[in-house]
């Protein structure tokens, strides 16, 4: 069984209410329909009902009529999202008429049906932009208890299965975070590892990359990387991490025992935490192209509830994919 398959499997065995906001998006709406035939997910569409129900008959997407269709502009509990979006964001000068407004962008009615509890997750991203995705996922949703970034992971699937976790790897931020401080890097290293626990299904050995291993190199860039893992072993005292660690050190036995010896990271790590979202970004593109290398992601993490965003050029299955996986990190999140 592979890990989509494991995945798949997990999300069947305890079913989450997943809500897509793009809810006439066809690609959207195919991967929703495979969904739901599967018996992978619940899923929420937010779209106009006549408009779904013609675009299922003229596609042939027989399952859709198993999902529930919510309609932006009328619905019954439009007042009561309009009065929460009106509490939580008052503070920043919106008025109950403007929340009242903006409850019909499906994006923040997306969010506050996660707030409210009644949504486990979103997916979006295939007609949106990055910002718009996460503008309200950051207002309303907002971040995890003791975790104030978000970050973005990518799982890597390479051809040598002698890396990683037999050929599996995560990589961490490629996607969101500039240039975290030490305590930010600290907390893109937590979430990782509860990314790779719910998603990839195994144990976190996490190395904090740096172009030093173990002060081989005096630079206030290494110094980050060094306070970063003090501060996440703090965090999470059982957790398998170190640095800081150059590449080759992180991924090869022979090596490590040269340059990091006693580490029980150092040469066995599994997950890849990057000093930069430079670093991180241009890494996972060079493993994809040149390695040929499998990537998924981002997974967006850190947020107090899954929401995740998609590239504008994704496939039917990529959607169908994320919509898996973000049925596995609302799971796990319950768990935690």
């Amino acid at each position: 069984m592979n890990l989509l398959e494991q995945m798949c499997s997990r999300a069947q065995a305890c079913p989450q209410r997943i809500v897509l906001p793009e809810g006439t998006e066809l690609r959207t709406l195919k991967a929703a329909n495979q969904i739901l035939a599967d018996e992978v997910a619940e899923i929420i569409l937010i779209a106009n009902p006549a408009e779904v129900e013609a675009l299922a008959k003229e596609n042939n997407l027989d399952q859709l009529s198993k999902a529930t269709v919510v309609d932006p502009l009328n619905h019954p509990k439009k007042e009561a999202y309009a009065e929460l979006l009106f509490q939580l964001r008052q503070k920043k000068g919106m008025t109950l008429e403007e929340a009242q407004k903006k409850v019909e962008d499906p994006l923040y009615l997306a969010t506050l049906m996660i707030k409210s509890g009644d949504a486990d997750g979103e997916v979006a991203g295939a007609l949106n932009s990055t910002g718009n995705v996460l503008r309200p996922a950051l207002q309303i949703v907002k971040t995890m208890p003791g975790i104030s970034v978000v970050s973005g992971a990518f799982l890597m699937f390479l051809q040598n299965k002698n890396y990683g976790s037999d050929g599996l790897m995560v990589f961490a931020d490629c996607a969101v975070t500039p240039n975290p401080n030490a305590a930010e890097l600290a907390q893109i290293a937590v979430s990782t590892a509860a990314t790779t626990r719910s998603i990839a299904g195994f144990e976190p050995n996490i190395a904090m990359l740096s172009f030093s291993t173990k002060g081989s190199a005096k630079h206030e860039m290494v110094d980050k990387v060094v306070e970063a893992t003090r501060i996440a072993k703090e965090m999470e005292p059982s957790l398998h991490i170190d640095g800081e660690l150059q590449s080759d050190a992180a991924l090869v036995e022979s090596v490590a025992k040269q340059k990091a010896p006693g580490s029980d990271v150092a040469g066995h790590a599994n997950v890849l935490v990057f000093p930069t979202l430079e670093s991180g970004n241009i890494a996972y593109k060079l493993v994809q192209r040149l390695g040929d290398a499998e990537a998924i992601g981002p997974i967006l993490q850190g947020m107090a509830a899954p929401i995740n965003d998609l590239s504008r050029g994704c496939s039917v299955d990529d959607v169908y994919k994320m919509i898996v996986i973000t049925s596995n990190q609302a799971i796990g999140i319950k768990k935690a």
